[in-house]
């Protein structure tokens, strides 16, 4: 009997991650003045070193 945990498998695929940045570059384009558009700049940089 095998008690290991079953393999998670992958939510995204490799090409989520370009869909994604691409997605969150626009909104960080529309919301350039609000103040979370520097959050908004990191999740698209650190999307980035995924896909």
């Amino acid at each position: 009997m095998n008690t290991e945990p079953a393999r998670s498998r992958a939510v995204f695929s490799t090409e989520d991650f370009g869909l994604m940045k691409e997605a969150v570059a626009d909104y960080v384009r529309k919301i350039a003045e609000d103040p979370r558009s520097v959050k908004f700049s990191n999740l698209y940089h650190r999307l980035g070193r995924l896909g």
